[in-house]
């Protein structure tokens, strides 16, 4: 009710300044996901985003009522995960979304204000922008906390992986592949399945008469990377799901495989690019210790992280961090005062990875949210090994987790897609 209150009101105050004869534009409701909407405002400034970056990668643009639907698919799909994490708890601060907003700016060559000033220049508001990548960061959390972290690898895989073809000699091949995912219901009927598969049939059949992947892509994809025209980028086959490793692996250059199924869906993958391997080059370790602080019931995460702050700041006014690890971190190092020895790539968790990655030895982290609560890290030193018996089975369990890690992902995000409520109203003008 309050909703429609405030759209009666934004619709008597525009008829009060305009003559009765012309048309009020006014928004609606486009979509309900449990207890929030979508409105047509909001689809469409969302989608005039992803036509520009269509149109930067030179891809032919399908109609526009199609990218509506598929818009409107992904902004479901992303209001679920949105939703998830508030119940989860999970969210990203306005200090974190600053740090982000400046490692982009960075990563563009641009201070903060003038990457503000090219974004507004391009006709984005730099507000949505911010609220876009606060709503980034805030799912890739939840997928880190509800798949990522779940994900196994078993000393036996390793084990296995390593006695294969796939676990000998140098580096592998790497493969540049393109994606379009059909994806089915969790619990599709025999003619769900059948109509899915069938119009599948008649992608793949556009593919093969010539029409553009990355336009279909856009146009059918259900994956997160349908509407950039379905990149995957550059993988090894061993990091890919086994399907499309062995379907990937029979594909020339420019060639679509046959349509695939999954107990996600349907899939057809574009072998875009391929290059060489060569020698397996040396791995870069790190020396690192930290101090972890968890949350829970008793412990928010501002608690945790103002606990880790006042920690940093006996730090840098000379107190020990070995020390200080021993009293308050709650991880099975406090007792070598958070000492977590020589870490190779793959061996914490993504969040903690790329923290640790940006210091210098000797540089003490801001505290960093993982899915197993705040850290502070201190990189002591680095090195560069040859590869080694330990090195091999940590590149294994780290190939074993991507190959995992997407299909996992999928299914998670298919299951929480089916149990919310969704009503679209696209159609109702």
């Amino acid at each position: 009710m309050l909703l429609m209150s405030c759209l009666v009101g934004v619709v008597l105050a525009q008829t009060a300044s305009r003559p009765l004869a012309q048309p009020i534009p006014v928004d609606r409701i486009v979509a309900v996901v449990n207890d929030e909407v979508i409105t047509l405002h909001e689809l469409r400034t969302r989608l005039d985003g992803a036509l520009a970056q269509l149109q930067r990668q030179g891809t032919q643009l399908p109609p526009r009522d199609v990218l509506e639907r598929q818009m409107l698919e992904r902004l479901v799909i992303d209001k679920v995960q949105l939703q998830q994490a508030r119940d989860m708890g999970v969210r990203v601060d306005d200090a974190q979304l600053e740090q982000a907003l400046q490692r982009i700016a960075a990563g563009n060559k641009m201070s903060l204000a003038q990457f503000r000033a090219a974004l507004e220049k391009d006709g984005i508001a730099f507000a949505s922008f911010r609220e876009e990548i606060r709503g980034e960061m805030t799912i890739a959390r939840v997928r880190e906390r509800e798949v990522e972290s779940k994900i196994f690898i078993s000393e036996g895989e390793i084990d296995n992986y390593l006695a294969g073809a796939s676990g000998q000699g140098g580096a592998a091949e790497e493969f540049h592949l393109a994606h379009i995912l059909l994806r089915s219901p969790e619990s599709a009927s025999p003619e769900q399945i059948q109509k899915l598969r069938a119009k599948g049939e008649q992608v793949a059949e556009r593919v093969r008469k010539g029409e553009e992947f990355a336009q279909l892509a856009a146009a059918y994809s259900d994956a997160p990377d349908g509407l950039k025209g379905g990149d995957l980028g550059w993988r090894s086959l061993d990091r890919l799901p086994p399907l499309f490793a062995e379907a990937a692996a029979t594909l020339k250059v420019g060639e679509v495989s046959p349509l695939l199924r999954s107990s996600n869906g349907f899939h057809l993958i574009k072998l875009v690019a391929k290059r060489g391997g060569g020698t397996l080059a040396a791995v870069q370790q790190t020396h690192a210790r930290h101090i972890l602080i968890k949350v829970n019931e008793v412990v928010s995460e501002s608690e945790a992280r103002h606990k880790l702050e006042g920690l940093r700041e006996r730090i840098k006014h000379g107190e020990s961090f070995a020390e200080l690890a021993k009293l308050f971190s709650q991880d099975g190092s406090a007792t070598k005062g958070g000492d977590l020895g020589w870490v190779y790539p793959g061996d914490t968790v993504p969040e903690f990875e790329r923290a640790m990655n940006l210091l210098a030895p000797g540089e003490v982290s801001e505290p960093v949210q993982s899915p197993f609560g705040f850290h502070l890290i201190e990189v002591l030193e680095r090195r560069v090994q040859d590869v080694s018996s330990d090195r091999q089975r940590a590149g294994a369990r780290q190939v074993l987790r991507e190959r995992k890690r997407d299909e996992a992902y999928q299914d998670w995000l298919r299951q929480t897609r089916d149990r919310a409520y969704v009503e679209l109203r696209l159609e109702e003008r």
